[in-house]
């Protein structure tokens, strides 16, 4: 396949992790075996834990790998930069400079260029969407980027960081298209490859395709034998469309919990990238990345944003099959935002029916209330809470919905305490469905 743009290769990447000697800017993350899912998919599974790194995500790499390149030539990419010099009586000693550097990101590209740019010695501007999750914010501000807050999503922080590209000619960090962010991301393959040789698969998340094309450009000489597949949630999904296209392809909009994989568009550059080295591209839901959150939580005790979660959900999802394998499982980002915890724990634990919502339909007199709650006590459920709703238009005159929010152990449980109610003559229905 030919193409008008630079790609990357293994020799870019290799570069890449020597500029990368620094371990408070990036460090070897840690590989862990999951036995829980082990049990769950047939395979030996690998977390691969760049939740860990520096800003909770891998994308440091890239950030700091591009940034770096144009620092040390004394000049960005475009030709901003200014070189001084001052002479000493025994040497000449150069000092590079750029003005700034400006970058578009729901979050952890945002953190990674601002401690990347800091680290430096660069100033930094950083758009982000209104509605990106505010420890993401604050985390980008602590690293020392003056942050501006413009549109609802990721294409409109783009927009208006490339309008403030053009009016101050700051260079331009994008979050996946450009060669030096993709062979910077290619270090964790490396590492993946060193960490876990003998790995039969690895899955990998997708947003604008930069992590993935530098992964598996990594395993495409180190490991060719490798399967490698990419996740994207199901809400923003373009890669399978781009593929079946042979172009990049678009979203207007975007709707998943896995903010960090949110970009609604791959390039030119991480299209033809993944057409090259990626094996498969599977997609799951919010669902079963919420489910693969909780997992994590309860089963490895790590916490993950939903794009870090992506690659769990998609081993433990009927969409891939690796039962018998070796597989390394990347965990992305660990940024999560408390209220999507919430969230997310709420909608995981109702799943499960370990979170019970139930309507009673009674006559409205006296004792109902208290009969009811006996039949749920009677199971050792707890009961979070109940509600009376007199309002309701199927409702008879003289009758009432209790509505009860119940704590179980599960669908078991669940299924007991429905029962126990309707042999008592009411009508209930199961309203987490």
């Amino acid at each position: 396949m030919t193409h008008d743009f630079e790609s990357v290769t293994v020799d870019d990447i290799e570069a890449a992790r020597d500029r990368l000697d620094d371990d408070s800017v990036v460090k070897h993350t840690p590989v862990e075996r999951s036995t829980s899912l082990d049990e769950l998919t047939g395979a030996e599974v690998f977390l691969k834990m760049e939740h860990l790194q520096w800003t909770g995500s891998f994308k440091t790499r890239g950030a700091y790998n591009k940034i770096a390149q144009f620092v040390a030539d004394g000049e960005s990419a475009s030709g901003t930069g200014v070189e001084t010099a001052t002479e000493t009586d025994t040497e000449t000693k150069t000092k590079t400079k750029t003005d700034q550097v400006v970058a578009a990101s729901a979050g952890n590209h945002a953190q990674g260029v601002a401690l990347a740019a800091t680290k430096l010695g660069v100033d930094s501007t950083i758009v982000m969407p209104r509605t990106a999750p505010q420890a993401k914010v604050d985390a980008t501000r602590g690293y020392g980027a003056t942050v501006e807050l413009v549109g609802t999503d990721f294409q409109d922080a783009m927009a208006h960081a490339r309008d403030l590209v053009d009016e101050t000619d700051a260079e331009f960090v994008h979050a996946y298209d450009d060669p030096a962010i993709v062979a910077g991301q290619g270090t964790l393959g490396l590492e993946m490859y060193e960490d876990v040789p003998s790995v039969d698969t690895i899955v990998v998340p997708i947003g604008g395709g930069g992590l993935i094309s530098g992964i598996a450009t990594a395993f495409s000489e180190l490991s060719p034998e490798t399967r490698v597949v990419g996740v994207q949630a199901t809400g923003a999904a373009t890669v399978p469309d781009s593929l079946q296209k042979g172009a990049p392809i678009a979203l207007e909009s975007v709707d998943t919990i896995a903010d960090g994989i949110a970009t609604g568009g791959v390039s030119d550059l991480t299209l033809s990238l993944i057409e090259d080295h990626v094996d498969e591209v599977v997609t799951v839901t919010d669902g079963e990345i919420a489910r693969a959150i909780l997992l994590l939580l309860e089963r490895a005790k790590q916490v993950v944003e939903g794009a870090g979660a992506a690659a769990v959900a998609a081993i433990i999802s009927d969409e891939l099959d690796v039962e018998g394998e070796t597989v390394v499982a990347l965990l992305g980002g660990g940024n999560l935002d408390m209220t999507m915890l919430q969230t997310v724990l709420v909608h995981a634990l109702s799943d499960r029916e370990q979170l019970l919502r139930l309507r009673v339909r009674i006559d409205d007199q006296s004792g109902k209330m208290e009969e009811i709650s006996g039949l749920i006590a009677d199971h050792n459920a707890n009961i979070q809470t109940v509600r009376h709703d007199r309002s309701a238009p199927e409702l008879d005159v003289g009758e009432a919905h209790l509505d009860f929010q119940v704590e179980t152990s599960g669908a078991g449980q669940a299924r007991a305490i429905i029962r126990s109610i309707r042999d008592h003559g009411y009508e209930v229905t199961h309203v987490n469905a």
